[in-house]
């Protein structure tokens, strides 16, 4: 190699000082042409023109909390695919589900897993509960002006907090405004129905696996009530995405563990199709 190819070959010199910690506001001043949000589109709502992922539920539990998501993306009144994944790991203790635009939305989430990790390099530790959550707050707000234009991406953000040693749940708006929820919580155009189900459902002491399952119940009286959520489908055996996070990490629960409950569900709707009833309790006799 010559010295003159030597020099062509190094690294630009910003890639070899010490910089921020943030890979987004890295990639902001040196590609921005790269982030999602930086693109050029016509003008008008460009909403009808891209699938839409849709139901993301969470729910904490004493160790840990679940994250589910359904498989169907929408475009319109159609159908754009059955099998859509919507829950993805940001790191070994967070998961995020995605509602909204899913190009937009996958791009996004790959952005924050590298940025977490970014930070964790950087800074040699790794971000708390909080610091992430404003992380991908910082992120969605960048996407204000595609979400003006019918491109938005709400997030649902869940992990477990090392320091308090409890599961949390983080839920955003179009503009990255950040809101902590408590128990538990669901985005996306069935949420409405789902946050009904696990109202009922709930409580406070449930195991994993039931917690795991009362999810499923949400998901599939979201399925019941919204033509955009996708329920288990028994034919093709697509199940929801299902993501476990306890202190010893995350998980995705294997798909025959969740077609296991996801039956078990849909044969106790043979018998009684708008799902289990929750125990009513009074303080006394009716007078």
């Amino acid at each position: 190699m010559t010295p003159h190819q030597g020099a062509d070959s190094r690294l630009p010199a910003a890639f070899l000082q010490p910089g921020v910690s943030s890979f987004a506001d890295f990639l902001s001043d040196q590609a921005p042409e790269l982030l999602p949000a930086r693109r050029t589109l016509p003008q008008g709502s460009a909403g009808d023109l891209a699938p839409h992922g849709t139901t993301i539920v969470a729910a904490t539990f004493p160790g840990g909390v679940v994250m589910a998501g359904d498989r169907r993306a929408t475009m319109g009144n159609i159908i754009a695919q059955r099998d859509i994944e919507k829950v993805f790991p940001a790191d070994e203790f967070s998961a995020v589900g995605i509602a909204g635009t899913a190009g937009i939305a996958v791009e996004m989430v790959r952005l924050f897993q590298v940025e977490l990790e970014h930070y964790e390099k950087i800074e040699g530790s790794t971000l708390s509960m909080d610091g992430k959550a404003n992380r991908l707050a910082a992120l969605i707000r960048s996407n204000l002006g595609m979400a003006m234009q019918g491109l938005a991406v709400v997030p649902l953000f869940a992990g477990f907090d090392m320091e308090a040693g409890i599961g949390r749940i983080f839920s955003y708006d179009v503009t990255g405004g950040r809101y902590e929820e408590t128990a538990f919580h669901s985005v996306g155009s069935g949420s409405l129905f789902a946050r009904g189900s696990l109202k009922k459902l709930y409580r406070e002491d449930l195991s994993a696996e039931q917690c795991v399952e009362a999810v499923i119940q949400a998901l599939y009286d979201a399925a019941d009530d919204d033509s955009a959520t996708g329920g288990p489908d028994l034919t093709r055996r697509i199940f929801p995405v299902v993501q476990l996070i306890t202190a010893e990490g995350g998980r995705r629960l294997l798909d025959d563990d969740v077609a296991a409950i996801a039956d078990r569900v849909i044969a106790g709707r043979m018998t009684r199709p708008d799902g289990p009833a929750a125990p009513l309790t009074t303080g006394g006799s009716a007078s």
